[in-house]
């Protein structure tokens, strides 16, 4: 029975574009949690006044991608000790972040995050936010699948395209294609 992740890691055509092809990764889905306004618009989040982080609902076979697994590939694939910023993304929208539902996957999430710490993956603390999830709204459509659809564009030859080279080297085993 597949189940479901809601994750903050900067930039969510990032974060989308990591997950994407991975083995037990059903669908990921960009959007926005964490926030206070209704339906957020991706204008709106940007202008960092709705509280929302620009989020990744992944949904996957924990027969095939643990949520323990999926949190570890997380915590590689973007930098959880930088406050409100990925690389030149600035802002609360792209803060780290786990939306948790329910009491299992909150205690995963903590033991993940106290494993991180413990081996000093990072040179600096954590700062992920671990909150339990309210609502999350889909991003408008033009968002989702966006590196796959806009390859050459600026931020995605930049971005987006040296993260997924990066994640597939180093993940090699876990993605189908």
């Amino acid at each position: 029975m597949p189940e479901k992740a809601v994750l903050g890691g900067g930039c969510f055509w990032c974060v989308e574009a990591v997950l994407k092809n991975m083995k037990g990764i059903v669908s990921v889905v960009p959007g926005y949690a964490g926030g206070q306004t209704q339906n957020p618009t991706y204008e709106q989040v940007c202008t960092g006044t709705t509280g929302h982080a620009e989020v990744v609902e992944v949904t996957f076979d924990p027969q095939i991608m643990s949520y323990s697994d999926l949190l570890r590939i997380f915590f590689t694939l973007h930098d959880p000790t930088t406050l409100n910023r990925q690389g030149n993304d600035i802002g609360t929208q792209y803060r780290s972040a786990i939306y948790y539902s329910g009491q299992e996957q909150k205690l995963t999430a903590q033991h993940v995050m106290q494993d991180i710490e413990n081996q000093h993956v990072w040179p600096n603390p954590l700062v992920t936010e671990l909150e339990p999830l309210q609502q999350f709204w889909p991003a408008e459509p033009m968002h989702h699948d966006y590196f796959n659809r806009n390859p050459n564009t600026g931020y995605c030859a930049a971005v987006v395209a040296p993260k997924v080279a990066k994640m597939r080297k180093i993940f090699s085993d876990r993605y189908t294609l």
